[in-house]
């Protein structure tokens, strides 16, 4: 962008114009001087939003407010004041583009420190706007690479974006256009970085096409659905049931798996995983009537969704400074929750501690890494093929601590998808598309879905009340049960595990789930009532035959 600072624009009139400073009104000169103020102050301060900690939840909200607010001031000058601009700053509009992509990446960071998914729709509000009034159409006339390659993050930052809010139409429409820009550019100017935009280009359309399962309209076109919490999603609790009252308060979603499908950082398991830890988002600017207006104050008086870091391919002592940071902020009443997605190592020592660690990149992360943060009530989920390391978790400090555990061996039409995502992941992710996968599904039709997805509602009602009710069950699943998240990922759990027990691919005990503290297999995972639920669920999408069905093997 051109940044106009002080006297420079007189001399650029003076040279380019032949302009004198007595030809320029005093308002008008008035006018650009506060411009270039703006402009300045507010590339000042987002440049500073690099140098603020990651973690933490006091230290950078001052000055997010601050860079909103001068943000906030420019866009609504440079709109009262667009013809003066024009024709006496010469202000381009890829130049306005730069702003409101600007705009889009505050408001995208704010959601990336808040979990406040109603600022991905802002987000996306500036971002579409760039892309409707054609902000960077001329960029491609400008013999200038710097100003082509802003149009290419441009178009990154937006397909993250569409992809956080599910609008993967419109991300396909969005990576077609980028491979032409890509192609444009690459041909324009003898580049280095052309291998680099291919592969963003590969990595975005490998992540669109990871679900393995589609669902379908009548006319095959492909419905999109949303796996984030939504009202009525999550059983209620029955009427005078006591269980805890702890809050899910922060997560850390950590990506470590070699070879999974990855873009701008965030792995297919780790992209699952937030979403399950979030609401539907609601549009802001509906909420307030202000369409249009950048209020980074207009927050929703509750806040919905727990804190998350995401965290891919961390060094140990990155992910112990950011588990020290949530940690410490952790309010009373609340629970940290760890999601650890990684690919298991297994060790060739004698010791049998040594044969219980989960590698981090080169590092690696012991169970008993974990053992300080057990002070406070801690909700630990651990997706590898050694994920049984954290099987005999030792708590030491009497706080509720939850462990639940992947399967450590997949059948090999399972682990052939692997690169696409976790198959225990997807569960906690979206039971029916997991179920659907593994009964060897790639699509089905919409109406069918809509059924299978309101039986589901109906089990997950009983799965609930058979871990409320059972007398035998630990207690510190009853007290993460106040919380909505972590009570649909236990329930989601226990369907899975349930599931895989009855699937006849499944044969050995390393490919089911498993948990810290166990659960009584009886009152829920074995239950013969969820097995008649699982047994219907497969009826209904004719893979009945995958089943075990005890009640016909007996004739």
């Amino acid at each position: 962008m051109v940044l106009w600072s002080g006297c420079h624009w007189i001399q650029y009139f003076r040279e380019e114009r032949r302009f004198t400073e007595d030809d320029i009104p005093l308002g008008e000169r008035k006018t650009v001087t506060d411009f270039c103020y703006l402009l300045d102050k507010s590339k000042q301060l987002f440049n500073g939003l690099r140098d603020l900690p990651q973690y933490g939840h006091k230290q950078w909200q001052s000055y997010f407010g601050r860079t909103f607010d001068v943000y906030t001031k420019l866009w609504k000058f440079q709109q009262q004041h667009r013809q003066v601009l024009d024709s006496r700053y010469g202000l381009k509009r890829w130049q306005i583009g730069e702003v409101a992509s600007k705009i889009g990446q505050l408001y995208y960071h704010y959601y990336l420190r808040t979990s406040e998914t109603s600022y991905l729709n802002e987000a996306f509000s500036f971002y579409s706007a760039i892309r409707q009034r054609s902000y960077y159409f001329q960029v491609n006339k400008e013999d200038r690479p710097e100003l082509v390659v802003k149009k290419l993050r441009y178009y990154a930052r937006y397909i993250v974006v569409c992809l956080l809010l599910n609008k993967m139409d419109l991300v396909k429409v969005l990576v077609k256009e980028l491979s032409e820009e890509i192609e444009d550019y690459t041909q324009r100017f003898n580049t280095e970085d052309q291998l680099e935009w291919n592969l963003v280009l590969q990595e975005v359309a490998a992540f669109v096409e990871a679900d393995p399962v589609v669902v379908l309209n009548d006319n095959n076109s492909v419905v999109v659905t949303s796996n984030r919490l939504q009202e009525g999603s999550v059983p209620p609790l029955e009427q005078g049931m006591v269980v805890g009252q702890l809050v899910l308060a922060d997560a850390l979603i950590i990506g470590n798996c070699n070879n999974q499908v990855k873009f701008s950082e965030l792995t297919i398991d780790m992209f699952r995983m937030l979403q399950a830890l979030e609401r539907e988002p609601v549009n802001l600017a509906t909420q307030t009537s202000k369409q249009g207006t950048l209020e980074p104050n207009e927050k929703p008086a509750k806040r919905e969704n727990p804190h998350k870091y995401l965290l891919y391919k961390p060094t140990f002592s990155q992910l112990f400074t950011f588990l020290s940071a949530s940690f410490k902020e952790l309010p009373a009443n609340s629970v940290l929750l760890v999601y650890l997605s990684a690919t298991g190592v297994f060790p060739t020592g004698h010791s049998d501690y040594e044969g219980k660690m989960q590698r981090m990149s080169k590092r690696v992360l012991h169970p008993g890494d974990l053992f300080p943060f057990t002070r406070k009530p801690l909700f630990v989920i651990v997706d590898s093929s050694n994920s049984t390391a954290y099987k005999n978790f030792t708590n030491l400090f009497g706080q509720p601590l939850v462990c639940l555990l992947s399967p450590t061996v997949y059948p090999k039409s399972v682990q052939d998808q692997s690169q696409r995502g976790s198959l225990f992941t997807l569960f906690l992710y979206s039971p029916l598309l997991a179920f659907s996968s593994v009964c060897g599904l790639s699509s089905v039709r919409r109406g069918l879905w809509e059924r299978a997805q309101e039986f589901l509602r109906k089990v997950y009602r009983d799965i609930g009340q058979m871990i409320t009710r059972s007398r035998t069950i630990d207690q510190a699943f009853l007290q993460f049960f106040g919380d909505e998240f972590l009570r649909l990922l236990l329930i989601r759990f226990v369907f899975c595990s349930a599931a895989l027990r009855l699937h006849k691919l499944f044969r050995e005990s390393r490919s089911f789930p498993e948990s810290y503290p166990e659960l009584p297999k009886q009152d829920t995972v074995e239950s013969s009532l969820l097995q008649k639920h699982i047994l219907e669920l497969a009826t209904m999408l004719d893979v009945q035959s995958l089943f075990w069905d005890d009640s016909l093997e007996a004739y």
